[in-house]
């Protein structure tokens, strides 16, 4: 059985503060309450790649989460739209690009979505995620975990 919620973040563990998806998972996968475990499913992996549109049929709500260098302090929520751009192509995909691929297979709108950019700045191979990145982090899960709450089933 496919749950309502999906959460769906990538980044490299290795990679300074592009932890900040998967380690926003880790987080809320350990704080999520009892009577939400069988109404949410989290994923986390390097990138996005056209094999998670599967990832989004039958889902009620998706929330994306990334690292980012050109959101705003100390995060960002916006509501992507299915389009095709220059990740279209590639071996990594945007969450539009996703979303466009998912509508392309399934001949229908996506699920609603949500990105939240967590701000990070250093991405450097093999350092650990920023203070400041942390701190982004924090304020990121407790607003993630306010979306898991407030998107019960049936709240489409």
């Amino acid at each position: 059985m496919t749950t309502p919620l999906l959460v769906l973040a990538w980044g490299n563990l290795s990679r300074g503060d592009d932890a900040l998806g998967p380690l926003c998972v880790a987080a809320l996968r350990e704080q999520l309450p009892d009577f939400l475990q069988e109404q949410v499913a989290f994923l986390d992996d390097y990138q996005l790649q056209i094999e998670h549109a599967l990832d989004l049929v039958d889902r009620q709500r998706v929330l994306f989460i990334d690292a980012s260098l050109n959101c705003t302090a100390p995060f960002q929520v916006s509501q992507p739209k299915p389009a095709r751009d220059t990740s279209f192509t590639s071996h990594a995909l945007s969450p539009q690009a996703l979303l466009q691929v998912y509508q392309d297979l399934q001949g229908v709108p996506p699920p609603p979505c949500t990105m939240l950019a967590i701000r990070g700045d250093q991405f450097e191979l093999g350092q650990a995620p920023g203070a400041q990145a942390l701190a982004h982090l924090a304020s990121a899960v407790k607003w993630a975990r306010q979306w898991l709450l407030d998107s019960q089933p049936g709240d489409a």
